[in-house]
């Protein structure tokens, strides 16, 4: 990706390491805004259209968050009933209209490919919010960034990461876009542990295998993993055909402390794109995990806050803009 300036945002396949490096390089920048320490109003006068057909918590919440932090205003539609498309409306007609009102817009989709015929229509850039169990591109750059800090910490880098991702693989669209973006870096080994019927697609392992790394694929945790990172992930119980079909796997690969000592070294960094689902027959991160000092899912949430403001600031073509438009905070929040 050469240039970000008024272009869309569809696909972790856009990002070179380069993009890549520059994205991390500009959410670095971002952090006192975030924290409330200082604020900017680049984006003063611009409007955002934050489209979710699709039920959505934190990437809905974090797209707005992110662009007031950079001075901007939100308007969003959510729920496909509330919105023409359940009139008959194509995705494209929405496009023209909406990208009129609109200098961004930020969009969720439960079918895939829907956000890519969506940026054909649209006037402005769209950025993809994730399209059904196809791709999560601004998810996988935050757990990538994460991934980065996290390692950091430890003295490491992702060049010769290990990870191990649980669960879901085959609908859960966060794990593909993350893999993916892991085949830009050197020697990563991925251990991929799921149940049979939910594994990896063969596409990725295919790219995974195609780039040169080392790849293991199980459907049980086994021994003691010197894995970097674990990522876990849900049952996406949506993607189903059935609820019936979704409950055979609810649970079955649960982490509490006792299986993670078991299972992982003790730097061992914990990572789930959330919603973790904490109902007892699922329980998938247990609360037990919640002050171990390795579980990175809150930093996860906190860091696609200032990886949104990035993509938003470069999209627009601001990110060398933003301190010229540096204020003093009215309200000062000393966020840790």
């Amino acid at each position: 990706m050469s240039s970000f300036t008024g272009n869309h945002i569809l696909s972790v396949s856009q990002f070179d390491r380069d993009a890549i490096d520059l994205v991390f390089s500009v959410a670095e920048c971002m952090e006192p805004y975030a924290k409330r320490q200082k604020r900017t109003t680049v984006l003063d006068g611009a409007i955002l259209g934050n489209l979710f057909f699709e039920p959505s918590t934190r990437t809905r919440v974090s797209f707005g968050t992110a662009f007031n932090l950079l001075g901007g205003e939100v308007r969003e539609t959510t729920g496909m009933a509330n919105s023409a498309l359940a009139k008959g409306e194509s995705l494209y007609d929405t496009a023209r209209v909406l990208s009129g009102y609109s200098d961004i817009i930020a969009m969720r989709h439960p079918a895939a490919g829907s956000v890519s015929e969506f940026a054909e229509g649209s006037r402005v850039p769209v950025i993809n919010g994730g399209d059904g169990a196809n791709e999560h591109p601004t998810q996988a750059l935050l757990d990538l960034f994460t991934i980065k800090r996290e390692l950091q910490y430890n003295h490491k880098s992702i060049d010769g990461l290990h990870i191990a991702m649980i669960g879901d693989l085959r609908y859960g669209r966060t794990v593909h876009s993350l893999s993916k973006l892991l085949c830009l870096f050197k020697n990563v080994r991925f251990t991929l542990i799921s149940p049979t019927e939910l594994a990896m697609p063969q596409y990725i392992l295919d790219t995974i295998e195609n780039a040169g790394h080392s790849l293991h694929v199980t459907d049980q945790l086994e021994g003691n993993m010197d894995a970097d990172i674990c990522y876990q992930t849900r049952i996406q119980e949506e993607r189903f055909p059935s609820q019936e079909e979704a409950n055979k796997y609810r649970g079955k690969f649960r982490l509490n402390q006792s299986i993670y000592t078991r299972h992982f070294q003790s730097k061992t960094v914990i990572m789930h794109p959330l919603p973790r689902d904490s109902r007892t027959e699922a329980n998938e991160l247990d609360n037990d995990l919640n002050l171990n000092p390795n579980l990175a899912i809150f930093r996860q949430t906190d860091n696609g806050v200032l990886v949104r403001m990035a993509l938003f600031a470069l999209t627009l073509g601001v990110e060398n803009l933003v301190s010229q438009y540096e204020k003093d905070v009215i309200w000062y929040s000393n966020k840790s």
